[in-house]
């Protein structure tokens, strides 16, 4: 990805830091290895996630956590429904 994307974070001050996809990546592994999947399986879903992801941040200068996480998800979805649903709970939960 070329164009630098910048990401709005949650909470009060609304801090912005560059899109990281190893921070995306290693998300999206962590949550996969949670449900017992294979190391190999989760990085390699979390790479197509990634891939669909950065995708629809072409064009886009800025961008919120939560919408990273949604598009996330949508992705998700298609790959592994069950990291999926974990993936989406996290902030619900924690």
């Amino acid at each position: 990805m070329k164009q630098q994307v910048e990401v709005i974070k949650r909470g009060k001050q609304h801090k912005s830091e560059s899109y990281d996809r190893k921070k995306l990546f290693d998300s999206i592994v962590i949550t996969g290895l949670s449900l017992k999947l294979p190391s190999g399986q989760a990085e390699a879903i979390a790479d197509k996630v990634c891939d669909s992801v950065e995708l629809w941040l072409q064009n886009r200068p800025e961008v919120t956590s939560d919408d990273i996480r949604s598009r996330a998800s949508i992705h998700l979805k298609t790959h592994h429904p069950d990291t999926a649903y974990l993936y989406e709970q996290y902030h619900i939960t924690i």
